[in-house]
């Protein structure tokens, strides 16, 4: 098993920006990739952005390139997001997620662990 703690979410104006914290416990050599989902509300679960655990390779949703940033301390065990320029749309709840398989990274259905979710809201 594999716990996840997020933390940074926040109220922040249009154009600030936010770090997200993801710290990993358990068995977290069996993890492959983590990832950052968000859900507003009325709205389904979707990927924001993903990094696998070894080697660093990270991919965004087009709706944050440029803007967001995963990255990972392995020695931490802790995957970040660092989410600049920030929008209204941008306000949702935030998840990690960690998964232990070769999956399509854009799919929830492919992480195995979740967080319990950090708020993220951002005022016009």
């Amino acid at each position: 098993q594999v716990q996840l703690v997020e933390s940074g979410g926040g109220l922040v104006q249009a154009g600030g920006s936010l770090r997200l914290s993801c710290a990993a416990s358990g068995r977290t050599s069996s993890i492959y990739r983590m990832g950052w989902f968000r859900q507003a509300p009325g709205k389904e679960r979707e990927f924001v952005a993903s990094i696998r655990w070894s080697v660093g390779t990270t991919y965004y949703a087009d709706s944050v390139k440029g803007r967001f940033t995963i990255s990972r301390d392995n020695g931490k065990n802790t995957v970040y997001l660092q989410m600049n320029s920030l929008k209204p749309e941008d306000t949702a709840v935030y998840y990690c997620a960690a998964g232990r398989r070769i999956t399509t990274v854009t799919m929830a259905s492919g992480y195995d662990y979740w967080g319990q979710g950090t708020q993220v809201t951002v005022s016009s």
